[in-house]
């Protein structure tokens, strides 16, 4: 019998790294997707990630309605009913932002649910505690080392001898100043995983602040509009210059919803990055599919968010209704939760479709077709049971 439950993250990121692949690394926020997802990974036989942030997924269910506990009951229902056995539960985004110990505690308490709920792989990010007052590359570091060290400490602590999987994050992603956006450069990476080595720290993926930013994007007239600001240049020099220091450490890219995927597949390099995070697209695809299928939620979906979030996205310079949904739409999966995962069978069956579809192509543009008979090579060699 196939044993489909989550497999720790690291086996994933150690399979593709010298390989011409990228992991697919899926924010479900609705889980009606996760079905179509896997399978499209089992057809294309490639390694997949299902994951959430704490921002979406927390022990009050965050703004999806969704806890650790539930999250994985959907993932491990779909890859059960699917038959796909090559996938991780990963936590996304795990937060640091103030660095107290009470924060970190308070944080603990989420990470404690993550494993028991069958979490196999975990993103700590301290990224905003970078100092632009430090003297040198180590003192605005020095925070998030600290903390990035801590987090990862417990981690450890309580998976004792279990594998997992590690990304930690030295740019804030989408990170701005009054110049545009902050990019990470080469030595604030080297400089940053030399010091968790140190700490006895080894993540497998680092985050950066490349040039991407999270979810929809619009123009000064509040239009969806493409994202083709990441820079891969920058990418490829982070990942030589911890090649060049002996590292295996690959780019966790973020922030891919509205990449163009042609572009994705022909210009992304795809031995710098390990793990690309596709999220607000498939919240899109949800809501596409509501469009058409169940037009009254949709509308009452759109209503409410308007309506709870007009006049504070006005005040923050949205143009229009357009961006405001786009960007305010997602705290409404919380309040409508109960309606979205109650549609016709006909329904779900039409965005387990579109996901199915979706999914093909992404994963294709990531290369990533076969990368699961890597997987299993890597867990063959470190003697790894699945569940």
């Amino acid at each position: 019998m196939l044993r489909t439950g989550p497999i720790p993250g690291n086996y994933l990121f150690e399979a593709v790294k010298d390989r011409d692949a990228i992991i697919m690394a899926a924010n479900t926020r609705i889980a009606l997707v996760i079905p179509g997802i896997l399978r499209a990974a089992k057809d294309l036989e490639s390694a997949v990630i299902l994951e959430l942030a704490k921002s979406e997924c927390d022990l009050d269910g965050g703004y999806t309605g969704l806890t650790p506990e539930t999250l994985a009951a959907e993932c491990k229902k779909a890859a059960q009913q699917v038959g796909w056995d090559i996938w991780a539960l990963h936590a996304d985004h795990l937060p640091v932002k103030k660095g107290t110990q009470e924060e970190m505690d308070k944080l603990k308490l989420l990470i404690d649910a993550q494993i028991k709920a069958g979490f196999t792989s975990f993103a700590i990010d301290a990224s905003f505690l970078f100092d632009l007052n430090g003297k040198t590359i180590a003192d605005q570091l020095q925070k998030n080392i600290e903390c990035t060290t801590h987090m990862a400490g417990y981690l450890k602590q309580k998976l004792g001898n279990k594998p997992f999987g590690l990304e930690v994050e030295v740019g804030e992603v989408g990170w701005k100043d009054k110049s545009g956006m902050i990019i990470t450069k080469p030595e604030e990476a080297t400089t940053f995983i030399g010091a968790l080595n140190k700490n006895g720290v080894f993540p497998q993926v680092l985050a950066t602040s490349n040039g991407s930013t999270h979810g929809n994007l619009y123009d000064d007239r509040g239009q969806p509009i493409e994202q083709l600001s990441i820079d891969l240049p920058r990418t490829v020099e982070i990942a030589q210059a911890l090649e060049k220091m002996g590292q295996k450490v690959r780019i966790a890219q973020h922030g891919v919803t509205g990449t163009p995927r042609h572009l994705i597949a022909t210009q992304f390099p795809k031995k710098a990055i390990s793990k690309a995070n596709v999220g607000t697209f498939w919240m899109n695809l949800v809501f596409d599919v509501f469009k058409v299928c169940e037009p009254e939620l949709y509308q009452d979906i759109w209503d409410w968010t308007l309506k709870t979030y007009g006049d504070e996205a006005r005040k923050k310079g949205m143009k229009s209704d357009v961006e405001i949904f786009g960007k305010y739409g997602k705290f409404a999966i919380k309040e409508f939760f109960d309606r979205i995962y109650g549609v016709r069978k006909e329904t779900k069956d039409t965005i387990d479709a579109v996901s199915y579809a979706e999914a093909r192509i992404f994963l294709t543009a990531f290369g990533s077709q076969g990368s699961a008979s890597a997987v299993r090579e890597v867990m063959h060699q470190a003697k790894y049971q699945a569940k």
